[in-house]
């Protein structure tokens, strides 16, 4: 049994309160302090547990010319493509556009073809989106303060 299930009935009650605007301000700003923490810890490459992503292939020295791409996922990462929003019942990270299949992949470790003419890829897993414990303390503090505030 949870032991903080009476505490957590009691702020469902809380928030259940708030009038809609409010709690759509609340997850709104939700989503938005996760968007940005998620944003970092992809920069850092890193999953939700802290644990480094898997390094990326080596390229053939032969292989492709031009610029040599040293960090992962520095376009998905943008405000253009990691959306955040917050309704009456949820706050939102997603990805959107046509790179959600790209994310999908990477976040589940699934096979892939990195362009139309080669062959199936294995990726690995990387974790691109996650709550952390950090999180976590983050969405409670918001919580919090909305409470207080209203």
């Amino acid at each position: 049994m949870n032991e903080f299930k009476p505490f957590e009935d009691k702020l469902a009650g809380l928030i259940a309160r708030l009038s809609p605007a409010a709690r759509r301000r609340m997850t709104a700003e939700i989503a938005k302090q996760l968007r940005a923490s998620q944003q970092q810890r992809i920069r850092q490459q890193k999953a939700p547990d802290g644990t480094p992503y898997a390094a990326r292939k080596r390229q053939p020295v032969k292989g492709k010319k031009g610029r040599v791409k040293r960090e992962m996922f520095t376009k998905l990462r943008t405000n253009r493509y990691m959306k955040s929003k917050g309704t009456n019942e949820a706050a939102v990270v997603e990805f959107v556009g046509r790179v959600q299949r790209i994310a999908q992949v990477h976040q589940e470790g699934l096979r892939d073809k990195p362009n139309r003419y080669s062959e199936d890829v294995q990726y690995p897993e990387r974790q691109l989106l996650g709550i952390s414990e950090k999180d976590n303390k983050n969405i409670e503090l918001v919580i919090f303060e909305f409470l207080m505030a209203h």
